[in-house]
């Protein structure tokens, strides 16, 4: 019934143009607006081109910000020595709630995939080459997904700057806590051993 009302059915295909949602949950969320008092579906809407309007690329870490800079970048207790290098602002949030790390970031919007008709210059390499060529940065940590993808980019990542004269990190990736060896794969085992550290 719903796909013969057209203002209904269009509202569900732009849902499903969204990553991750798949036609069922776009039709729920279609009717989900349709529940909405008409202010909350303006409210809505406005949040949606606000959203698009003000968010932008911090200049420096290419995160995602509606300022002038990121707030990590704007923070002056960050230690800009030290750059982490993830995917996507979402893996630089979980980053973030570790509460671990205290140096700055670089954001690549995506990873290496040719596939997927992925090149480097797709990414956003050269602004952290740029970052590097400045001086103040000594070391980079890259934490891309142990994927193939990630693999790949990460390799290419620290042939292009282990000649910049900066130490190039790769995050450990091992066996998770509460685990079996026994169901662990080869790549997981051999993460787990390269990432070992003295106890």
């Amino acid at each position: 019934m719903a796909e013969y009302i057209e203002s209904l059915a269009r509202l569900a295909e732009q849902f499903a143009r969204l990553e991750g949602v798949g036609k069922k949950s776009a039709m729920r969320m279609a009717f989900s607006v349709l529940e909405l008092e008409k202010e909350e579906v303006a409210d809505f809407a406005h949040a949606l081109t606000d959203a698009k309007e003000k968010i932008h690329l911090c200049p420096v870490c290419q995160n995602l910000t509606d300022k002038e800079l990121c707030p990590i970048c704007a923070d002056p207790g960050r230690d800009r020595s030290t750059v982490c290098v993830v995917t996507d602002p979402r893996a630089l949030l979980a980053m973030e709630k570790v509460r671990e790390f205290s140096g700055v970031y670089h954001v690549l919007h995506g990873v290496i995939s040719p596939m997927n008709g992925i090149t480097p210059e797709k990414l956003k390499i050269k602004e952290l080459l740029a970052r590097v060529g400045e001086g103040e940065i000594k070391e980079v940590i890259v934490a891309t997904d142990p994927t193939v993808e990630g693999e790949a980019t990460a390799l290419y990542l620290s042939k292009l700057l282990k000649p910049l004269g900066v130490k190039v990190t790769r995050l450990a990736y091992g066996v998770p806590v509460g685990a079996d060896l026994e169901y662990a794969d080869e790549v997981t085992l051999f993460r787990a051993l390269e990432g070992r550290r003295e106890v």
